[in-house]
């Protein structure tokens, strides 16, 4: 059980507020984090996975548009990847991961361990953070759930 998963079920359970989660990189790590707390249906409900960037569209409306300017790891689909998410789910908040595990497909803009995370609220504020994590993909996958779900915390209180 992790931790950060039980905080961030036990805040959400006493703010009487629900979360979702928008996923590519972590492929469902977050959701797994979460519904690995015993109760977390009281504020949990739904999960999606958006590896590929048809399923962001399809999934979650992002622009294709948007995708194709900005790539799939950046700011801009992050926050587009949240608030489609939190839509969907029609939920008080969701978060949302896209980024370069590795090994490969990384570049000099965007090298490998590149995330960016998306935090969208019900009341319409929306923040995006960048972070490279150093490692392997395993490494970076851990950091960014641990990361996402410390955002989902402070958002909570």
């Amino acid at each position: 059980m992790n931790p950060r998963a039980a905080a961030v079920i036990g805040r959400a359970r006493e703010a009487g507020r629900t979360i979702a989660t928008a996923e590519s990189c972590t492929g469902g790590m977050i959701a797994a984090a979460l519904t690995d707390i015993a109760g977390a249906s009281a504020v949990f409900g739904y999960g999606f996975v958006s590896y590929a960037n048809d399923a962001k569209v399809a999934m979650l409306g992002v622009e294709p548009g948007l995708i194709a300017r900005e790539g799939a790891v950046s700011e801009t689909v992050a926050r587009a990847m949240a608030e489609g998410a939190r839509a969907r789910a029609g939920a008080d908040l969701a978060v949302a991961v896209t980024g370069i595990a590795g090994p490969e497909g990384g570049s000099a803009e965007k090298p490998v361990g590149t995330v960016w995370f998306g935090l969208a609220r019900k009341d319409g504020a929306t923040l995006a953070e960048r972070r490279v994590f150093p490692g392997g993909r395993d490494a970076v996958r851990r950091a960014t759930v641990d990361h996402a779900l410390d955002l989902l915390a402070a958002a909570l209180g």
